[in-house]
């Protein structure tokens, strides 16, 4: 949810390797299936403490630098798992009815 309790759907697309030089490591303590058990965790975890610092119209007029924000946090956590991620990219945001009608009641009042 959002600073003002806004409930929020964000889907991210992440771009990860692992890092050659701790592949045992990463194996020994993960698992061979380390992707999908340590990335949509730590993206879940990441995507709760950013959003929560934005109201919903702040995640909509400052997006870019909410996405930078997901970035840096989620390239650190994910660097403690010694993995490496190239690429990450909200790709789709939107929010709950309650809030989407709000702004459709807003629209038409300022339309009238």
């Amino acid at each position: 949810g959002t600073k003002d309790l806004q409930m929020v759907n964000i889907s991210l697309r992440v771009l990860s390797r692992p890092r050659e030089d701790k592949l045992a490591t990463i194996y020994s303590t993960l698992g061979a299936d380390f992707d999908d058990r340590t990335l949509p965790s730590l993206g879940n975890e990441v995507l709760k403490a950013v959003v929560a610092q934005y109201n919903a119209e702040e995640l909509l007029s400052k997006r870019a630098l909410v996405s930078e924000g997901i970035r840096k946090a989620l390239i650190e956590r994910a660097d403690k798992y010694n993995l490496i991620l190239d690429d990450v990219s909200i790709t789709h945001l939107t929010f709950g009815r309650e809030f989407a009608k709000a702004i459709e009641h807003k629209q038409v009042a300022q339309q009238e």
